[in-house]
């Protein structure tokens, strides 16, 4: 296995890769919301029609790309994506129960235009403090910079102004709870057997992602080991769905309890239940036999401190703002530190699940917007090799660590 990271912008390293090289795309463009008042997630690139035109001219006939984006954005992106040629073939849904909402408390604001002549809740927060009406409670004792940490807590608040005390309650977005993956696949060449027969790509690895019935685990090669115990007559596991959870509590608590499936393992009750069922398996009742959460998906939870920051020990530590951590804004709050500040890290975990759906063995995964290297570090643990693409000399810096670490 080999890897390679390009410093620069995708669109001039993207054009001196050779047609027809690349097995597989997994990627996670800019979401292009100005996320945290970056600068790269605002210019329009995932946009770009151009841009995946490029991805479709070096990725081989038949090749899948992954593309993570916003629920907002999705739809943006994919329209490019189609636009550049490639064939939409499905979404793929990761679902989470972390996350802070983005939202503006109405009443505040208006409280705030009101009483500041202003729009500012910052300003509004100023004008608390000066007379005793802070907004948030401090607890603890640390600062999160000395290896202490600093928590809030949020003060009851009620609008004190007329104008404002009919949208207490009222705000202006949802918590963000998914993101959307678009599969997409370049035309093949013929059928898909001959396409297979000549380029090597052209399906996805069914049996390398099934899931455990129970225990969630992913890993093909181990589930005759690890997970006879859970149910038996269904070593292989689940067929690999397009929703993929992280298996918080808030997210389990969503989906309904069952009872032991008897339809067919194609999901399809009737498929048994009289008619072709009956026909086709006799006495036989083709379901898994299990029961419990319907949410029996792979489930990966977001990446954590350790996963962010895996082989980067000699790195020096940067400033860094959680964008999952569930604490109000507060221009006096101290930044976390961090060897890996990327803000937008993906789990390994999801990653190398993502990059075994579609790479065949000994592929070569193409990353144009390589970021801290979370789809690099993903390939080289499954065996692939890897190029990556990025314009940061400081992200290809954590990128080269975190990748080598797992070489």
């Amino acid at each position: 296995m080999s890897y390679i990271i390009h410093t620069g912008s995708n669109l001039d390293i993207l054009p001196t890769l050779p047609d027809n090289s690349i097995d597989a795309i997994v990627t996670d463009p800019p979401y292009e919301l100005g996320f945290m008042g970056k600068s790269w997630d605002s210019t329009g690139i995932a946009y770009n029609v151009a841009l995946w035109k490029e991805c479709l001219r070096v990725l081989k006939p038949g090749g899948h790309i992954l593309a993570f984006s916003g629920s907002r954005t999705y739809h943006r992106m994919t329209c490019a994506i189609e636009d550049a040629g490639f064939e939409v073939r499905d979404q793929i849904m990761w679902v989470y129960g972390s996350g802070f909402p983005k939202s503006l408390n109405v009443a505040k604001a208006i409280d705030a235009q009101v009483r500041c002549g202003g729009s500012s809740s910052r300003k509004l927060r100023q004008t608390e403090q000066e007379t005793g009406g802070e907004s948030y409670d401090l607890k603890g004792v640390n600062n999160g910079i000395l290896g202490e940490k600093k928590t809030w807590q949020l003060k009851e608040w009620e609008p004190t102004t007329d104008q404002a005390k009919p949208w207490d309650g009222w705000g202006t977005a949802l918590k963000p709870a998914h993101e959307p993956i678009c599969l997409a696949r370049k035309p093949i060449d013929g059928t898909v057997a001959n396409n297979v027969i000549k380029w090597g790509v052209g399906g996805i690895n069914i049996d390398a992602t099934r899931v455990c019935v129970e225990c969630g685990n992913d890993d093909a090669t181990e589930l005759l080991d690890k997970c006879m115990d859970c149910v038996e007559g269904a070593p292989q596991g689940r067929f690999p769905a397009n929703l993929i959870h992280d298996g918080s509590q808030q997210v389990l608590d969503l989906f309904p309890k069952t009872g032991v499936s008897q339809g067919g393992r194609s999901g399809n009750v009737n498929a048994f239940e009289g008619g072709f069922g009956a026909e086709h398996y006799g006495d036989e009742k083709p379901g898994y036999g299990d029961k419990g959460s319907a949410a029996r998906f792979f489930y990966c939870p977001k990446a954590n401190k350790k996963d962010r920051n895996d082989g980067c020990k000699d790195l020096p530590d940067k400033e860094w703002r959680n964008e999952g951590a569930a604490i109000p804004e507060r221009g006096d709050r101290p930044f976390l530190s961090s060897k890996n500040n990327h803000p937008t890290v993906k789990p390994t975990e999801l990653m190398r699940y993502l990059c075994r759906l579609i790479t065949p063995t000994n592929g070569t995964v193409l990353d144009p917007f390589n970021g801290s290297g979370s789809t690099g570090k993903a390939a080289v643990l499954e065996g692939f090799n890897y190029i990556g693409i990025e314009l940061s000399q400081e992200y290809v810096a954590i990128s080269e660590a975190r990748i080598k670490n797992n070489i």
